[in-house]
C-alpha cells in the first residue's frame, strides 16, 4: 500500500562543521552575527512575513540539528519560522533549539538595523551574506511595494542555494596535520563581568585604506592584520622582546581556489606571525614578517594540505564505527591543544554587494565573531560601498590594544569613525 506521507529530508554536516556541536555552549557559543542597517526603522510585522516567505526557500537553513549515533546530522525543519524580535540582550549568545523552535539562526531588530545570529554549524560568512541579503530583499519588497513590481519574488541570481560538501569532493589524499599547536601569546587581562559581551567598530574610507596600502606594497587584509599584531606589541610587550609570538588566526575562503559556490561551510585556517626577538621593530618590519607569513601560505596545494588532514580523519575507516559521545570528547581534546596558539583571530567577510534596485535603502553592513577559548578578543572586517568596518568583540574591561590600533591608522591618514554597543565609551 502507497504512503501519502512525504519522506522528511536530511543532510549530513560538512567536514568543519562536525566540530562546533561538540565544543558550542554557553562559553563559547560558536554564534556570529552579519547585520545590515537600513535607512528607515525596522517594521517588525513586515520583517517577520519577510521570514516566513524567505526561510522555506533555503533548504541550508531550514534545518534542526540530530544526533546520531556515529555522527550528528540535520534533518528539515516542519515548525515555523523563529520568532523576530527586538534586540534586548548582547549579541551573539548561544541558540538553544528548543527555545527556538529548533532552528539554528535567529532574526533580530534594533531601531534601523537587521542582525542575523548563525549557530557556525549551518554555514560559514558567505551562506550569511545569502540569506541575510535576500531576507532584506524581501522585507523591502514587502515595505516599498513599487519595488516589488520591478523585481518580483523570486531569489537573486547571485544568490547560491548549492549545498555540496566541498571539503570532501575537493579531498586528494591523507595529510599531516599542518596547524600549528604551540603556544602563542595570549591577552590574559581582567574580563567584563560574566555574560557582558563589547564591541567596537570602526568606520573608515575604503580609498583611504587603498592609497595607505599601495604606499606599504600590501593588500587591505595584511595591513589590517598587521596593525592588530602592532598594537599587542606596543601595549603588551611594550616593545620589548618576548618569547611567545603574536599569532593571529586568518580564515581564507576557500570557495575560489576550488571554484566552488557551496553555502555550506568552506574555509580553512591559515596564521599570520610575529615573534619579537630583538629590542625594537618599527611597523614596517612587523607588516613584512606578517604578511611573508601570510604570502607562504596562501597557495591551492597548502590550502588542500590543511583541509584534507581534517577530511582524513572523518573518512578513516576506523574512526567511522566509533560512537559519536567518544568522538564528540577526542575533537574537543585536540580543539583545547590548539586553543592556545593564537592569539587572536580576524576574519574578512569580504566586499558585499546588493543589487542596484536596492542600494538607496540600504546605509550599511556589520559583521561580527564570538570569543572562544583563549581568544577573549576577536576582529572581523567587511566593507558596503566605501566603507569598510573593522570590528572589535572582547570580554577584556581594557581598551588598550583597540585604541592603539585605530590610533594607528589613524596615524596613516586614514578617516576612523568608532562606534560602540555601550559596553565601552569611547
Amino acid at each position: 500500500m502507497a504512503s501519502n506521507q512525504r519522506s522528511i529530508r536530511w543532510d549530513r554536516l560538512d567536514n568543519t562543521a562536525n566540530l562546533f556541536p561538540s565544543i558550542a555552549g554557553e562559553s563559547m557559543t560558536n554564534v556570529y552575527r552579519i547585520s545590515v542597517t537600513l535607512k528607515e526603522d525596522i517594521n517588525p510585522e513586515i520583517l517577520q512575513e519577510a521570514l516566513d516567505v524567505v526561510l522555506p526557500k533555503f533548504a541550508g537553513f531550514n534545518v534542526r540539528l540530530r544526533m546520531g549515533v556515529f555522527w550528528n546530522y540535520f534533518e528539515e525543519n516542519g515548525k515555523k519560522a523563529p520568532k523576530v524580535h527586538e534586540e534586548n540582550t548582547f549579541p551573539c549568545r548561544y541558540i538553544r533549539p528548543n527555545k527556538n523552535r529548533s532552528y539554528l539562526f535567529r532574526v533580530t531588530y534594533y531601531k534601523n538595523r537587521i542582525n542575523l545570529e548563525v549557530f557556525h554549524v549551518l554555514t560559514d560568512g558567505m551562506g550569511g551574506i545569502n540569506f541575510l541579503r535576500e531576507l532584506t530583499y524581501q522585507y523591502l519588497r514587502m515595505s516599498y511595494p513599487a519595488l516589488a513590481e520591478i523585481k518580483g519574488d523570486l531569489l537573486s541570481t547571485e544568490t547560491s542555494l548549492n549545498r555540496e560538501d566541498s571539503f570532501i569532493k575537493n579531498y586528494k589524499s591523507s595529510k599531516k596535520s599542518g596547524f600549528n599547536r604551540q603556544r602563542a601569546y595570549l591577552l590574559n587581562m581582567e574580563k567584563l563581568p560574566h555574560g557582558e559581551f563589547g564591541v567596537m567598530h570602526g568606520l573608515m574610507p575604503v580609498s583611504q585604506l587603498k592609497q595607505v596600502c599601495h604606499k606599504y606594497n600590501v593588500s587591505i587584509n595584511d595591513y589590517l592584520v598587521a596593525c592588530f599584531v602592532w598594537s599587542v606589541y606596543k601595549e603588551c610587550y611594550h616593545g620589548m622582546p618576548g618569547n611567545l609570538p603574536i599569532r593571529v588566526a586568518v580564515p581564507v575562503n576557500l570557495r575560489p581556489y576550488f571554484d566552488s559556490v557551496t553555502t555550506k561551510n568552506f574555509f580553512v585556517m591559515i596564521s599570520a606571525e610575529f615573534t619579537p626577538t630583538k629590542p625594537t621593530y618599527t611597523f614596517e618590519e612587523v607588516l613584512s614578517c606578517v604578511t611573508e607569513s601570510i604570502k607562504a601560505q596562501i597557495s591551492k596545494e597548502h590550502l588542500e594540505d590543511l583541509f584534507s588532514y581534517s577530511v582524513s580523519n572523518q573518512k578513516n575507516i576506523w574512526m567511522r564505527p566509533v560512537p559519536l559521545f567518544i568522538k564528540n570528547i577526542a575533537m574537543k581534546a585536540v580543539y583545547s591543544q590548539s586553543a592556545v596558539a593564537n592569539t587572536t583571530t580576524i576574519t574578512n567577510i569580504g566586499n558585499i554587494k546588493v543589487e542596484k534596485e536596492y542600494e538607496q535603502y540600504i546605509k550599511q553592513f556589520y559583521a561580527f565573531i564570538p570569543m572562544s577559548k583563549g581568544q577573549p578578543m576577536k576582529g572581523t572586517i567587511c566593507s558596503y560601498k566605501d566603507t569598510l568596518v573593522f570590528s572589535f568583540t572582547s570580554v577584556l574591561m581594557d581598551t588598550m590594544v583597540q585604541r592603539s590600533f585605530f590610533r594607528k591608522i589613524a596615524a596613516d591618514g586614514i578617516e576612523v569613525t568608532l562606534e560602540t554597543n555601550g559596553e565601552y565609551y569611547e
